[in-house]
């Protein structure tokens, strides 16, 4: 039985592979995070295209374009390599040991904060591997839709969607400018001078965004927006050198290097909000994800109110 089956749908790594490919989104990518050679890759997914009798992927310019066949595959590969680490997960709980993967996904802003909960956690359970994945909002919704995390971390959780939610901690987006800017000369500035300046805002699909938008919507006030970028550091940058203003999150400044940005007391600002971490209510937590849960609202809640001075 086993082999007929081998015949039919592949090797484990084989469906790894397919995996790497699809998530990457080239041969290349997916060469480069597994540690292999591209003809390795390849030829790989040539056997397994083989051994299921209908075409993967086909290239279309310089994007592969999966088949029916192939998003199928890719869809059955997930849920078998999840069950084979879930039994290796357990197995491993059963003879008292921590092993296994933890895999999570967290909006752009949050990695500023998650590797500082990850570096004490990975010291206590040393056998423990980490996939940590930072997208914008969007991305991670997706990414929950396609089962790939333990975890997933928002700011503002997506409604709609079937979760288990647990805050961790507040995430106060603040008004910022160069150093020099007129405005920071006044104590207070209204909200609606603040945002007729150069507006500098993330992308669609960005967390930050979505929370300025719907903020700004609440107070019938449209924005100058002059600028749309999409990473946090170049916002910073744009900011110093004298390009706008904008609204970022207060740990994008206490953990990056925020040099000559200044942040500006305006009125109804900062926007609050709280980072959770999020989990599918359909998705049993591994023995590993369940530590990680009890550790982060314990120990981890007490790790950032020091490195935050909250």
């Amino acid at each position: 039985m086993a082999s007929r089956l081998h015949a039919h749908i592949g090797t484990f790594r084989q469906l790894e592979i397919l995996l790497a490919v699809y998530d990457g989104g080239s041969i290349k990518a997916a060469a480069e995070s597994l540690f292999l050679t591209q003809p390795t890759v390849s030829m790989q997914l040539k056997k397994l295209s083989e051994a299921i009798g209908l075409p993967l992927y086909q290239q279309v310019g310089r994007k592969l374009q999966f088949t029916d066949a192939g998003l199928a595959t890719v869809a059955t590969s997930r849920q078998i390599l999840q069950q084979c680490e879930a039994l290796d997960m357990h197995l491993s709980n059963l003879r008292g040991l921590k092993s296994g993967t933890l895999r999570i996904s967290c909006a752009t802003t949050a990695k500023y904060f998650i590797p500082h909960l990850l570096g004490p956690f990975c010291k206590q359970y040393p056998g423990i591997d980490i996939q940590f994945t930072v997208a914008n909002r969007q991305q991670v919704i997706e990414r929950y839709e396609q089962g790939v995390d333990d975890f997933f971390v928002f700011s503002y959780v997506p409604e709609g969607l079937d979760l288990e939610v647990r805050e961790f901690m507040s995430n106060d987006l603040v008004a910022i400018a160069n150093s020099e800017h007129p405005l920071t000369k006044h104590k207070k500035v209204s909200l609606k001078a603040f945002c007729q300046e150069n507006f500098i805002i993330r992308e669609e699909g960005s967390g930050t965004r979505y929370a300025i938008e719907r903020f700004l919507q609440s107070k019938n006030i449209t924005p100058n927006v002059r600028m749309t970028i999409a990473s946090n550091e170049a916002i910073i940058h744009s900011v110093l050198s004298g390009m706008g203003v904008s609204i970022l999150s207060a740990h994008t400044l206490a953990f990056g290097d925020s040099y000559n940005v200044k942040v500006i007391d305006v009125e109804s600002l900062p926007i609050q909000s709280k980072w959770s971490f999020c989990w599918a209510k359909s998705k049993q937590l591994s023995p590993i994800a369940k530590v990680f849960l009890d550790y982060v609202a314990n120990e981890g809640k007490d790790l950032m109110t020091k490195v935050l001075k909250l």
